[in-house]
């Protein structure tokens, strides 16, 4: 419940900051930051999962070579009361896993080949039960309204970088200096506070999809010593393609290097670890 009311604070932060930029050109610059937002929704929302699918070689998963995998996603779709995934295979090295999908009854997990020969049965089944309570919770489509806002947030601040540059950002002050500490507000911070706001969202959804995997196993220990093995894992093994804008999809950071937690797409493992000890 907490998780669920800080994103949707977080979420209201983020449009409250969009209706702010847009208010410095009016009415007009408030209805061209809504349409930007509502076009970008739209693409992500239907084709979100090809462009990600592609992004990664997923291909589907076999169903007689993969038999026992599709079995686990079956069963834990039936005990999450959503339609079974599609089930994808990602060729990687890197052990990690991803959902996708605009809603239950058009979701998918992929998983890479890495991480069916590090993980055991019941640890794997752990990964896939995080996944799936990403597509229950509607996860993918609430991570990819966040990344829109901020996207378009960002958008708007550069546009209004090149027109003090050129001398052509009205604002709604032109005179004294409070016109200059907004554009300064709009240009320099406005970006770095959406992006900030958008991973916290972020993490705030691990945490959620952690405790709903840890309910469909009835237990938080499997997904628990996945995390551990994925987190050592992948750093062996990271990641070689796709875009590191797409990291949040992934239950571990597939890419190397990083910076503070500040700025991290996940939750430390040792937190979500030890928050799932305690379920």
């Amino acid at each position: 419940m907490f998780n669920q009311l800080k994103t949707i604070i977080l979420l209201g932060a983020l449009t409250g900051i969009l209706l702010w930029i847009g208010s410095f050109w009016g009415q007009t610059g408030l209805t061209i930051a809504i349409i930007f937002a509502v076009l970008m929704n739209f693409g992500s929302y239907f084709w979100s999962d090809k462009i990600v699918l592609s992004m990664y070689k997923a291909q589907p998963a076999d169903k007689h070579k993969y038999h026992e995998l599709h079995q686990m996603v079956t069963s834990l779709a039936r005990e999450g009361n959503i339609p079974k995934p599609q089930v994808y295979i990602v060729p990687s090295e890197n052990p990690n896993a991803f959902a996708t999908g605009r809603d239950p009854k058009h979701g998918v997990v992929a998983v890479t080949t890495g991480i069916m020969s590090l993980l055991s049965q019941e640890e794997l089944k752990g990964v896939l039960a995080h996944e799936i309570s990403h597509i229950k919770n509607r996860d993918i489509l609430i991570q990819t309204v966040a990344a829109t806002i901020a996207g378009v947030i960002s958008y708007i601040a550069t546009m209004a970088q090149w027109a003090a540059l050129f001398g052509g950002f009205g604002g709604r002050d032109d005179e004294g200096g409070q016109g200059i500490i907004e554009l300064l507000v709009l240009i320099i911070l406005t970006p770095l506070l959406a992006t900030l706001i958008q991973l916290a969202i972020s993490r705030s959804r691990e945490f959620m999809a952690d405790q709903g995997g840890a309910k469909l196993m009835h237990s938080g220990k499997y997904l628990a010593s996945a995390l551990q093995k994925l987190e050592k894992g992948s750093a062996q093994h990271p990641m070689r393609q796709g875009n590191p804008s797409s990291a949040h999809m992934f239950i571990i950071n597939p890419f190397k290097g990083g910076l503070m937690n500040l700025f991290m797409t996940h939750p430390p493992v040792s937190e979500r670890v030890k928050k799932l000890e305690a379920i």
